[in-house]
């Protein structure tokens, strides 16, 4: 069944606009400005103190979060992002936290200062909130950003802003993943850019009005205020910095904070051979029951000293939840072009974006239209577009000396999403999303192996929260949490490996608790790899029902498999919503990255001590890269170069030579 668009929707499909257009819209605001005159005078010394003042600043406005934050995905797990923007909401610095939300920010505040600069206005104290894709902002709906106008002599002259995502803010299932979603409908409501705080005060209307939708009220008005004080430590920083500096000097740092990440950006990729790169990036399934297998492509071409990503003949916009808006589609290419290409470059988005031309059919699953269905847009087709984009940037600098070094392979395919709700241990509601795939494998590189369990390239500071803090904040108790044989893409240079958690629900009053399983990449691998490299594992996930756990544990045992387990086995679909009882056990494992080159050409010693560390299996080491072992681990030589003779010839479909004489 199509979807039907709308009609006055139109307004919130925002593109964002260049700084001279976003001027002359907000006529509404005065805006601080400089000229080339200003830029041009700084003096070296002093352009260096304010810009790493401004990055320490970003990091301060991350600091502040956790420590004020109730939510483990942000305390322990650093899944938001902290942005300082100039006047016309280009980002200047972000934080090295989730690059994905940073990297949509600049669109909600543009729409912003378009569209309620006369209405509302902007005055000292006032802090806005958004929630909806369309404008920006975030991903999906649980990405929440609070952004604040930074008023210098009754000028706008900057904004600051955080983001991160709230674990429930309503719909039909826990944790806002309605996994039988036909449309947005069944989600989160959107919330346009709305004054949240005014004249540093906390509006009661609004807030109500925000919490009214959320399962957990108490610790979403609480990652409310981290991020109101979150933004009052920027504020009082940048205040700070103007009083030392003086409005005009700190201002023309910023601007050429931005045009120098455009111009070594621009050098970069002067420097590179022009060409054009393409790529196919695959899910399966967006919705409970859904087994149609979708396609977004790519082309990327790189002519002089721009790139130009070519998205035409993405799959139109399907029913489901697993679309993306225009603001997801970005999130999955700033993040690549942040980690691969400006490695050595300062995080200025508001520059970089300068050279970049993205061309999008709007109606598809990575550009759709209100009202598709976008609940988990972020680790969807933001993802995918993400892993595409990595595909086809690797592929570019695989064909320079120097630059092939920075390249990566796609990391951990896709997000293996469990939410669980119900009452914890002390009898209190909750919902959490169980971020053990935090630790996913990153992809290899041209001459070292993925970093196992190394985490995700979109989030450099990510981490993943320790099963003791699991424990301690949700009835849960974990059996394991391991890294999985095999989980790595096979190369030359082996993905990095991937890993698993199984758990059981623990000391909940009533007994179990209720389970949302979201997990793609189980009918196809996701984590492509490069240069003949294989792609990593694809997701298993298993629900053990009437398992023997407790039996296990009252013999003193504590199982280690899931044959040992017990119990009848249900190997789940991509999306499920279910309960989970008290005997019953989850086991949920996530993807490593992609391999680099032909697993045929990795040194045989690698792969011996690889299955010594029970990160590749003895059959995988003979079957994907032919070597095969002696009696003490290590590799045998003769039998591995005949075994990787008959591969070869396997794959061109030649009868293998006679190598008796050998």
């Amino acid at each position: 069944m199509p979807l039907i668009q709308i009609a006055g929707s139109e307004r919130f499909a925002y593109q964002p606009k260049s700084a001279e257009q976003t001027r002359k819209l907000a006529s509404g605001a005065r805006l601080h400005t400089v000229d080339d005159g200003d830029i041009d005078v700084l003096d070296p010394l002093t352009y260096e103190v304010i810009r790493h003042r401004l990055a320490a600043i970003a990091g301060e406005m991350g600091d502040g979060l956790k420590r004020m934050s109730g939510s483990v995905v942000v305390t322990d797990c650093n899944d938001f992002g902290a942005t300082i923007l100039d006047e016309c909401g280009d980002s200047v610095v972000v934080g090295l936290y989730n690059t994905q939300l940073a990297a949509s920010v600049d669109m909600a505040v543009k729409w912003t200062l378009e569209n309620r600069s006369r209405q509302a206005g902007f005055h000292a104290g006032d802090m806005f909130l958004c929630n909806d894709p369309w404008v920006g902002g975030g991903l999906h709906q649980n990405d929440v950003t609070v952004f604040a106008p930074l008023i210098h002599d009754g000028e706008v002259f900057a904004w600051t802003a955080v983001v991160c995502h709230q674990v429930d803010l309503g719909g039909v299932s826990p944790g806002s993943w309605s996994v039988e979603g036909r449309d947005v409908f069944w989600e989160s409501t959107p919330i346009p850019p709305v004054k949240i705080v005014e004249a540093g005060n906390i509006r009661s209307d609004i807030e109500d009005m925000y919490l009214r939708r959320s399962r957990v009220p108490r610790l979403i008005a609480l990652d409310l205020r981290a991020k109101i004080g979150a933004n009052n430590i920027a504020q009082e920083r940048l205040t700070a910095l103007i009083a030392k500096y003086g409005a005009r000097t700190v201002k023309a740092v910023m601007k050429r904070m931005m045009n120098d990440a455009e111009a070594r950006l621009r050098a970069k990729l002067q420097s590179l051979p022009d060409g054009a790169w393409s790529g196919v990036a695959h899910q399966d399934s967006f919705r409970h029951s859904d087994r149609n297998v979708y396609k977004i492509l790519l082309t990327m071409t790189k002519r002089g000293d721009s790139l130009k990503f070519d998205f035409t003949g993405t799959d139109k916009e399907t029913e489901g939840f697993a679309n993306c808006t225009f603001a997801g589609l970005r999130g999955g290419i700033m993040p690549i072009v942040l980690t691969m290409l400006c490695g050595d470059i300062p995080w200025s988005p508001g520059g970089l974006y300068r050279c970049l031309d993205i061309v999008s059919e709007p109606g598809t699953i990575n550009n759709c239209n209100f009202p598709a269905g976008i609940g988990k847009a972020s680790v969807a087709s933001a993802w995918a577009t993400q892993n595409v984009v990595s595909e086809c940037v690797a592929g570019m600098l695989d064909v320079h000396p120097d630059h092939r070094k920075s390249l990566m392979c796609v990391c951990c395919g896709t997000w293996d999403l469990a939410v669980l709700a119900g009452l914890d241990q002390r009898g209190n509601p909750f919902v959490t999303m169980i971020c053990d795939s935090m630790a996913g494998g990153l992809g290899a590189r041209v001459d070292q192996d993925g970093v196992d369990t190394g985490g995700l390239n979109c989030i450099p500071m990510g981490r993943v929260a320790d099963v003791e803090i699991n424990e301690f904040s949700f009835p849960m108790l974990y059996l394991w949490r391991r890294e999985e044989t095999d989980s790595g893409g096979p190369g030359r240079f082996r993905g990095g490996m991937g890993g698993s958690s199984c758990f059981i629900p623990h000391d909940s009053p009533i007994g179990g608790v209720h389970l949302v399983v979201s997990a793609t990449g189980k009918a196809l691998p996701q984590a492509t790899g490069v240069s003949g490299g294989y792609p990593a594992g694809t997701q298993y996930d298993v629900l053990k029902r009437n398992a023997r756990v407790a039996e296990l544990f009252g013999a003193g045992r504590i199982p280690s498999t899931l044959e040992e387990i017990g119990g009848a086995a249900d190997i789940l679909e991509a999306h499920l919503e279910t309960e989970l009882g008290e005997q019953d056990v989850y086991y949920t494992h996530w993807q490593g990255g992609g391999g680099y080159g032909d697993p045929l050409l990795r040194d045989p010693v690698l792969v011996a001590r690889d299955v010594g560390a029970r990160k590749v299996s003895p059959s995988a080491a003979n079957d994907v890269y032919g070597v095969l072992l002696n009696s003490d681990g290590s590799a045998d030589e003769t039998a591995t170069r005949r075994r990787r003779t008959q591969i070869r010839c396997e794959r061109v479909g030649e009868p293998v030579p006679n190598q008796a004489a050998e």
